[in-house]
Protein backbone atom coordinates (compact mmCIF):
# COMPACT_ATOMS: atom_id res chain seq x y z
CA UNK A 1 0.00 0.00 0.00
CA UNK A 2 2.84 2.40 0.88
CA UNK A 3 4.47 1.59 -2.46
CA UNK A 4 1.22 2.48 -4.27
CA UNK A 5 0.93 5.81 -2.41
CA UNK A 6 4.50 6.78 -3.30
CA UNK A 7 3.82 6.00 -6.96
CA UNK A 8 0.60 8.02 -6.94
CA UNK A 9 2.37 11.00 -5.35
CA UNK A 10 5.19 10.80 -7.92
CA UNK A 11 2.70 10.43 -10.77
CA UNK A 12 0.77 13.51 -9.59
CA UNK A 13 3.99 15.52 -9.19
CA UNK A 14 5.24 14.65 -12.68
CA UNK A 15 1.83 15.26 -14.23
CA UNK A 16 1.70 18.71 -12.59
CA UNK A 17 5.27 19.47 -13.71
CA UNK A 18 4.45 18.36 -17.28
CA UNK A 19 1.34 20.54 -17.28
CA UNK A 20 3.32 23.63 -16.27
CA UNK A 21 6.01 22.95 -18.84
CA UNK A 22 3.35 22.66 -21.53
CA UNK A 23 1.76 25.95 -20.41
CA UNK A 24 5.17 27.65 -20.50
CA UNK A 25 5.93 26.25 -23.94
CA UNK A 26 2.56 27.40 -25.27
CA UNK A 27 3.03 30.90 -23.83
CA UNK A 28 6.55 31.13 -25.27
CA UNK A 29 4.85 31.20 -28.68
CA UNK A 30 3.55 34.64 -27.64
CA UNK A 31 7.03 35.97 -26.81
CA UNK A 32 6.70 38.48 -29.68
CA UNK A 33 4.38 40.61 -27.50
CA UNK A 34 6.62 40.60 -24.41
CA UNK A 35 8.20 43.96 -23.61
CA UNK A 36 7.60 47.54 -22.56
CA UNK A 37 5.98 49.36 -25.45
CA UNK A 38 4.87 52.88 -26.32
CA UNK A 39 3.37 54.53 -29.35
CA UNK A 40 0.06 55.63 -30.72
CA UNK A 41 -3.45 54.28 -30.55
CA UNK A 42 -5.71 55.19 -33.44
CA UNK A 43 -9.49 54.80 -33.37
CA UNK A 44 -11.63 54.67 -36.50
CA UNK A 45 -15.30 55.52 -36.72
CA UNK A 46 -17.91 54.68 -39.34
CA UNK A 47 -17.31 58.00 -41.14
CA UNK A 48 -13.62 57.13 -41.76
CA UNK A 49 -12.56 59.74 -39.20
CA UNK A 50 -9.64 58.95 -36.93
CA UNK A 51 -8.51 60.01 -33.48
CA UNK A 52 -5.06 59.37 -32.06
CA UNK A 53 -3.61 59.26 -28.54
CA UNK A 54 -0.40 58.06 -26.89
CA UNK A 55 -0.49 54.58 -25.37
CA UNK A 56 1.86 52.52 -23.18
CA UNK A 57 1.72 48.72 -22.89
CA UNK A 58 3.78 46.60 -20.52
CA UNK A 59 3.67 42.90 -21.32
CA UNK A 60 5.51 40.34 -19.19
CA UNK A 61 5.58 36.74 -18.12
CA UNK A 62 4.40 36.18 -14.55
CA UNK A 63 3.97 33.14 -12.30
CA UNK A 64 7.27 31.62 -13.47
CA UNK A 65 6.23 31.90 -17.14
CA UNK A 66 2.83 30.22 -16.71
CA UNK A 67 0.85 33.43 -17.38
CA UNK A 68 1.28 36.66 -19.33
CA UNK A 69 0.30 40.02 -17.85
CA UNK A 70 -0.57 42.82 -20.27
CA UNK A 71 -1.14 46.35 -18.90
CA UNK A 72 -2.44 49.10 -21.20
CA UNK A 73 -2.66 52.77 -20.32
CA UNK A 74 -3.85 55.66 -22.49
CA UNK A 75 -6.24 58.60 -22.07
CA UNK A 76 -8.96 56.28 -23.44
CA UNK A 77 -8.35 53.08 -21.52
CA UNK A 78 -6.67 51.48 -18.53
CA UNK A 79 -6.69 47.71 -18.87
CA UNK A 80 -5.01 44.83 -17.07
CA UNK A 81 -5.17 41.53 -18.94
CA UNK A 82 -4.05 38.01 -18.09
CA UNK A 83 -3.34 35.52 -20.87
CA UNK A 84 -3.21 31.86 -19.95
CA UNK A 85 -3.01 28.50 -21.67
CA UNK A 86 -5.09 25.51 -20.58
CA UNK A 87 -3.40 22.17 -21.09
CA UNK A 88 -6.77 20.48 -20.50
CA UNK A 89 -8.57 22.45 -23.25
CA UNK A 90 -5.43 23.04 -25.36
CA UNK A 91 -6.59 26.66 -25.71
CA UNK A 92 -5.41 30.16 -24.86
CA UNK A 93 -7.60 32.42 -22.72
CA UNK A 94 -7.63 36.22 -22.53
CA UNK A 95 -9.00 37.76 -19.30
CA UNK A 96 -9.36 41.58 -19.44
CA UNK A 97 -9.87 43.65 -16.28
CA UNK A 98 -10.84 47.32 -16.17
CA UNK A 99 -11.99 49.56 -13.34
CA UNK A 100 -15.46 48.12 -13.97
CA UNK A 101 -14.13 44.60 -13.28
CA UNK A 102 -13.69 41.50 -15.40
CA UNK A 103 -16.11 40.71 -18.19
CA UNK A 104 -15.13 37.05 -18.79
CA UNK A 105 -12.45 34.95 -20.38
CA UNK A 106 -12.24 34.94 -24.16
CA UNK A 107 -10.73 32.24 -26.30
CA UNK A 108 -7.54 32.98 -28.21
CA UNK A 109 -5.56 31.10 -30.81
CA UNK A 110 -2.40 31.41 -32.83
CA UNK A 111 -2.82 31.64 -36.59
CA UNK A 112 0.48 31.94 -38.41
CA UNK A 113 2.37 34.84 -36.85
CA UNK A 114 -0.72 36.33 -35.19
CA UNK A 115 -2.48 35.82 -31.87
CA UNK A 116 -6.24 36.27 -32.26
CA UNK A 117 -8.77 36.73 -29.45
CA UNK A 118 -12.43 36.32 -30.33
CA UNK A 119 -15.03 38.17 -28.25
CA UNK A 120 -17.81 36.67 -30.37
CA UNK A 121 -18.40 35.73 -34.02
CA UNK A 122 -18.19 39.38 -35.11
CA UNK A 123 -15.50 40.89 -32.87
CA UNK A 124 -11.84 40.09 -32.39
CA UNK A 125 -8.42 41.40 -31.35
CA UNK A 126 -5.25 40.66 -33.28
CA UNK A 127 -1.70 40.81 -31.86
CA UNK A 128 1.25 40.66 -34.25
CA UNK A 129 4.59 42.27 -35.12
CA UNK A 130 5.20 44.51 -38.12
CA UNK A 131 8.06 44.02 -40.58
CA UNK A 132 9.84 46.82 -38.65
CA UNK A 133 9.52 44.87 -35.37
CA UNK A 134 6.76 47.04 -33.92
CA UNK A 135 4.09 45.56 -31.67
CA UNK A 136 0.83 45.84 -33.61
CA UNK A 137 -2.49 45.29 -31.85
CA UNK A 138 -5.83 45.99 -33.46
CA UNK A 139 -9.53 45.38 -32.94
CA UNK A 140 -11.91 44.46 -35.71
CA UNK A 141 -15.64 44.03 -36.22
CA UNK A 142 -17.17 41.84 -38.90
CA UNK A 143 -19.24 44.16 -41.13
CA UNK A 144 -20.96 42.82 -44.24
CA UNK A 145 -18.69 39.77 -44.28
CA UNK A 146 -15.44 41.79 -44.01
CA UNK A 147 -13.25 42.53 -41.00
CA UNK A 148 -13.09 46.28 -40.35
CA UNK A 149 -10.65 47.88 -37.88
CA UNK A 150 -12.11 50.03 -35.14
CA UNK A 151 -8.75 50.70 -33.43
CA UNK A 152 -5.08 49.89 -33.74
CA UNK A 153 -2.01 50.38 -31.60
CA UNK A 154 1.39 50.61 -33.27
CA UNK A 155 4.10 50.44 -30.62
CA UNK A 156 7.89 50.56 -30.38
CA UNK A 157 10.07 49.41 -27.49
CA UNK A 158 9.78 51.98 -24.71
CA UNK A 159 12.93 54.02 -24.20
CA UNK A 160 14.58 53.04 -20.93
CA UNK A 161 15.31 55.73 -18.35
CA UNK A 162 18.97 55.96 -17.38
Amino acid sequence: MKFLRIHLVLLFAFTNLYSQTTEKEALKKLSFIIGNWEGKSISYNDNNETKEVAVVENVQYIMDGNLISLDVKSPWIALHTIISYSTKDKKYYYYPFSKEGNKKGYEGRIEGDRFLVYFNASGRLTFTRTAKGEFHEYGEKLVDGKWKKYFEDILQPKASKK
